[in-house]
């Protein structure tokens, strides 16, 4: 369990846009695999396999996240300076 919250980030912004990023490049990745990549020596079968890697980190980064959040022992400093 401690290996999947390394993944995670220190606050949730931080989580959700690392997320993001992996989903977006993931499907970037996958259509780039599928529509524009040639043919030659399995180069599209290796990007749409990194596009996928992809796509199942950006929900592990979330969660680690969140859990990371959740369990560590929550600051009042560190919630003082959130905007609201």
């Amino acid at each position: 369990m401690a290996k999947i919250l390394a993944l995670g980030c220190k606050t949730m912004r931080e989580g959700v846009v690392a997320s993001s990023i992996f989903l977006i490049a993931g499907i970037l990745l996958i259509l780039a695999g599928v529509h524009v990549v040639p043919a030659i020596w399995h180069f599209q079968h290796i990007i749409i396999f990194i596009g996928f890697i992809m796509l199942l980190l950006a929900p592990i980064i979330l969660l680690s996240t969140f859990l990371l959040t959740v369990l560590s022992d929550a600051k009042k400093s560190d919630m003082d300076e959130c905007e609201h």
